[in-house]
């Protein structure tokens, strides 16, 4: 979780059980980690060694720009967001506010973003900072990458309002991604911004990683079908971008993870081409898309598509043996027939192999909108709030949620003497009942939070059950 020590903690010390349950720690290269043998996918550790959970949204202001870059970003999102159990935000910046002339980095728009990680920090929200792109940037009327940092070789542009997403495969936009992968000044530009952001973020207690570009595309050859191409693409131009983007951060932060994803076309059940990130903290960070969905349509069960995604994507973090955060998902229209089956669905495919999400977006309207208005949840995304380990001291052996019965169990081996003692759920609203088994004590230190203490070693079931 984020690395400060919050208020309710202080629980922690109260009573002497609990003191004698809490044994000394150690640096984080000392501390017991989860096995990841075999195929296994590995887990998002803190710096405790504690295997993580992250469950929550992204948070992004795309309206304004400027000297009203993030004005749309609030303190009330990261406490709406806790209120309800989430734990995580995947927070979008944009190169072009950060950099709106060469060599030229805005202090004020630092200063916003920090201020936003501060909020994050007062409600224990852990944040990812996203370089977020929308066909490529403001050159082609979205955000992203500088117009200054353009490239088309007048090849041409044609604004498709209705379906935006199909400008990224007019010539210009994808002719400016190959000049951002090839060209050696855009290169080191992309390089220095996120040594930039990393160098004044690198210490904040709420970042965990950053997201070095938002669904990165490319450029497509005369015959090729999508799926080679975006094979291609992330081979041999994203593969060394994210080695070169990497080489920036750690030369200024050597603890925070990298979110590297591919590109969207994965939403689609087609395996990625990446290749090995030579990095020891690189996390997966696929998007959760399908496209008759994003059109407005409803899920449809038949068609297996969570079961195709759920198998293409999880082939790249078995072979590079990294973990897996999905950075976005959700769909356009909430309230189809199918979509309480989708939701339910996609739960249990998420937790089967990855180390948490950010559903896109946490905003107070319609649409993509996790909330109204009031801050009630949208009709179906109420089932995005479940009981969660956000932080497990020692390996996890099984955890899931039953929402039909309102059970969620946890079994974990705790850790060895030299490791944490502390296990961390998150509980959404509502009356919710926590037992454990195996020796383990368990403190309700606030509303919504509940912690187990365990002795080194002990075999521990957790159940949470709705009253």
């Amino acid at each position: 979780m984020s690395r400060t020590t919050h208020a309710w903690r202080t629980t922690l010390v109260t009573g002497a059980l609990a003191a004698a349950l809490i044994a000394p720690t150690v640096p984080a290269a000392a501390v017991d980690r989860p096995e990841t043998g075999g195929d296994a996918i590995p887990a998002l550790t803190d710096e405790r060694g504690r295997t993580l959970t992250l469950r929550g949204w992204n948070v992004g202001d795309k309206a304004h720009s400027g000297d009203a870059a993030l004005s749309g970003v609030t303190e009330k999102h990261f406490r709406d967001m806790r209120a309800k159990g989430f734990n995580f935000a995947r927070l979008l910046v944009f190169w072009d506010d950060l950099e709106p002339r060469p060599g030229q980095y805005s202090q004020s728009y630092l200063r916003k973003i920090e201020r936003i990680l501060d909020w994050a920090e007062k409600y224990d929200v852990n944040v990812v900072i996203d370089a977020h792109q929308d066909v490529f940037g403001p050159a082609f009327g979205h955000r992203g990458v500088p117009a200054w940092a353009t490239r088309t070789d007048g090849l041409p542009f044609t604004p498709h309002p209705d379906d935006w997403f199909s400008e990224y495969f007019e010539p210009a936009v994808q002719r400016a991604f190959t000049h951002l992968y090839e060209d050696e000044d855009l290169r080191r530009a992309q390089a220095r911004m996120w040594r930039v952001l990393a160098d004044r973020f690198e210490d904040h207690p709420a970042v965990l990683g950053y997201d070095p570009i938002n669904e990165p595309m490319g450029e497509l050859r005369e015959g090729e079908d999508l799926a080679t191409a975006a094979r291609r693409i992330e081979r041999d131009q994203i593969t060394p971008m994210y080695n070169r983007v990497a080489d920036a951060i750690r030369s200024v932060d050597r603890d925070n993870w990298i979110f590297v994803e591919p590109t969207p076309i994965v939403g689609e059940g087609v395996p990625t081409g990446l290749g090995r990130i030579d990095d020891p903290k690189i996390v997966y960070a696929p998007h959760f898309y399908n496209g008759a969905m994003e059109a407005g349509g409803d899920y449809d069960p038949a068609a297996r598509w969570i079961e195709n995604y759920e198998q293409a994507v999880t082939l790249y973090p078995k072979e590079y043996k990294v973990p897996v955060v999905v950075g976005e998902w959700g769909p356009l229209n909430n309230a189809q027939p199918n979509m309480n089956r989708f939701y339910r669905e996609a739960m249990a495919s998420l937790g089967r192999y990855s180390s948490g999400w950010a559903g896109w977006e946490w905003c107070y309207g319609g649409g993509y909108c996790a909330v109204d208005g009031t801050g009630a949840f949208r009709t179906n995304k109420e089932l995005t709030a479940e009981p969660y380990a956000e932080a497990v001291a020692g390996t996890v052996r099984s955890a899931a949620y039953d929402p039909g019965a309102g059970v969620y169990r946890l079994s974990y081996d705790s850790a060895g003497p030299r490791g944490s003692r502390v296990t961390e759920l998150a509980l959404p609203p509502g009356d919710w009942r926590v037992t454990a088994r195996g020796g383990a004590l368990v403190l309700r230190p606030t509303p919504g939070r509940a912690l187990v203490l365990a002795a080194p070693g002990a075999r521990v079931t957790v159940t949470v059950t709705r009253r």
